[in-house]
């Protein structure tokens, strides 16, 4: 169970990094005036169990952070990650 535990912890800290580099590199490009990332794309590390990364990049980076069309379904997918996380956690672990 160890070895689980370990796996799980750095596949959070890996999506949680790609999350916030994301929401850095989309800055960075708006910033540029260049072509940019979907907010779907921007929420996809999310939804697989990164949204911490993500929201702490919409913050660091004051990124899409008045865009609600954004941050509704960051708050979902936050609670949608407690949840599934919590029930792992419960059930499996």
């Amino acid at each position: 169970m160890d070895h689980d535990v370990t796996l799980m912890a750095g596949y959070l800290l890996l999506i949680n990094l790609a999350g916030f580099g994301r929401m850095g590199w989309d800055k960075r490009k708006a910033r540029k005036g260049s072509w940019r990332t979907s907010e779907l794309s921007l929420l996809a590390p999310g939804i697989l169990g990164g949204i911490i990364g993500v929201l702490l990049g919409m913050k660091v980076f004051r990124h899409k952070t008045r865009k609600n069309s954004f941050r509704i379904p960051a708050v979902l997918i936050l609670l949608l990650n407690v949840g599934y996380w919590y029930l792992l956690y419960r059930y499996y672990l």
